[in-house]
């Protein structure tokens, strides 16, 4: 639901692979990738010229995409992956190797939420469930890629994706937004430890970006996208293809000389 509807939006045609794309020649992993900014991702990452690997947890999302890639000329596999299971998250990585001899590039884009509402409110089920899924998962594939780039690339990149919920004070969603800080130390540290190996480490923090998620947000807490466009100076909120797009560019050779940030795709909101 965008409440902005004469505002340019982005043009999101899908050409074809783009042979000397950002991410030609390179093998990517990318988790979370059966929806939202993770499949946006996939599709990306393989327009650039990247051999791809999906994971997520549900097949037949996995396979639609993958399907839409190769549709369009790209290279691309799945493999089903749930990020609280410490063995799938390990295996999944060792299958980017087995299936394309390589990693080169990781985007860690898996998450899960809570129902929005104050810190008393959340269920320590649900508390505990983040923290596995979000902080827990992101540093086990992250440990899983630096093993594999290490063994194989050589070098390479890694983003992992954050939120700008993670840079003040987060009163509805406090869980999520703590996990979310954690994962931008975690990226910071991972910097300062790999980048003497060549193996660049990065984060991005989305915005009000329509996913799954975030509409879920608005159906317990209706109007809220409408109170964060006001909040946001391009007025909107991101399309997922917008928010891969900084993916892409972090991950590409490009930005060869970051790492160790947390880049703020938002549209203004954090200004």
């Amino acid at each position: 639901m965008d409440t902005t509807p004469n505002t340019p939006t982005p043009n999101t045609t899908t050409p074809a692979v783009v042979r000397d794309g950002l991410l030609a020649g390179k093998v990517a992993f990318v988790t979370g990738a059966g929806s939202g900014i993770g499949a946006a991702a996939a599709r990306l990452f393989a327009r650039e010229g990247a051999r791809v690997l999906l994971a997520a947890r549900t097949e037949s999302r996995l396979k639609a995409v993958t399907e839409d890639i190769r549709g369009l000329g790209g290279i691309a596999d799945y493999t089903v992956c749930d990020l609280a299971d410490a063995d799938d998250v390990r295996a999944a990585v060792d299958r980017v190797v087995h299936l394309y001899g390589r990693l080169d590039v990781a985007f860690n884009n898996g998450a899960t939420g809570t129902p929005p509402g104050p810190m008393d409110q959340v269920r320590e089920a649900d508390f505990d469930h983040v923290y596995t899924v979000n902080l827990k998962g992101t540093w086990l594939a992250m440990v899983a890629e630096v093993t594999a780039i290490r063994a194989t690339a050589g070098t390479g990149a890694i983003v992992n994706n954050s939120s700008v919920g993670s840079l003040w004070g987060n009163p509805e969603l406090p869980a999520y937004g703590a996990m979310k800080r954690a994962v931008n130390s975690l990226t910071e540290s991972a910097a300062v430890t790999y980048g003497p190996e060549g193996i660049r480490v990065n984060a991005i923090a989305p915005g009000t970006t329509l996913t799954e998620m975030v509409r879920e947000w608005e159906d317990n807490s209706p109007g809220v996208i409408e109170r964060l466009n006001a909040r946001t100076p391009l007025g909107r909120a991101a399309e997922p293809e917008e928010i891969a797009q900084a993916a892409a560019w972090l991950l590409s050779d490009r930005s060869s000389y970051i790492t160790g940030t947390v880049l703020r795709v938002d549209g203004g909101m954090s200004a």
